[in-house]
């Protein structure tokens, strides 16, 4: 098969990417409105870009309706967020907050997932999450610059939270532990439980 991406409509070209670039790992994100409500998403275009300062990306999206989701507009007015990995444990309840809710709406009381207070910023996080980055914004590029659909968001992370029961030696991550599931096309997502492990060449 031969797929001419210049030809494509937005919705196939997005079927395809999601259904071929996989697994993604995903940010379930809490922000803060200006007016104090709190809100919990879930975005897979989500990635490491930098170690030195540690940053994280995640890619949002328009409403269906061409709108700004709340996550941009609460990164716009507070500049902060935490984001959390998605355990399998957690998959139901993340899945409970991508739904369509109205601005103003707390996810975490919607969907009902036991908040607790950040350190560093002024946002909740999950608080049974295995692990928690607290972050704050370092730059939102829109994207693409003459007609913007998505605008990727860069966050430099300040303090990590992760649960000593996820820890192989209490110095590691062990993956098994931390049973993390990603993302695939359509409905589907994966876990973190089949590994293997390959040498670099020296």
């Amino acid at each position: 098969m031969r797929l001419d991406f210049e030809a494509l409509g937005a919705a196939e070209a997005y079927r395809w990417m999601v259904a071929t670039v996989t697994p993604r790992p995903i940010a379930w994100v809490s922000t803060r409105s200006a007016e104090g409500i709190d809100n919990l998403a879930p975005f897979s275009f989500f990635q490491i870009v930098c170690d030195e300062p540690p940053t994280l990306m995640i890619s949002i999206g328009a409403r269906p309706d061409g709108g700004e989701k709340d996550t941009l507009r609460n990164l716009r007015e507070r500049g902060e967020l935490v984001i959390q990995l998605v355990s399998a444990a957690h998959a139901e309840a993340m899945n409970a907050t991508s739904g369509a809710f109205p601005h103003g709406v707390s996810e975490f009381e919607r969907c009902g997932i036991a908040p607790v207070p950040a350190e560093r910023v002024a946002v909740a996080r999950v608080a049974d999450a295995a692990v928690a980055f607290e972050c704050r914004l370092a730059s939102i590029l829109p994207y693409p610059a003459e007609s913007p659909n998505h605008h990727i968001v860069f966050a430099e992370v300040l303090l990590a939270h992760i649960d000593d029961g996820v820890l192989a030696d209490g110095r590691h991550a062990d993956p098994a532990a931390l049973d993390l599931v990603a993302r695939l096309g359509g409905s589907g997502y994966a876990t973190t439980r089949d590994r293997f492990s390959l040498k670099r060449p020296g």
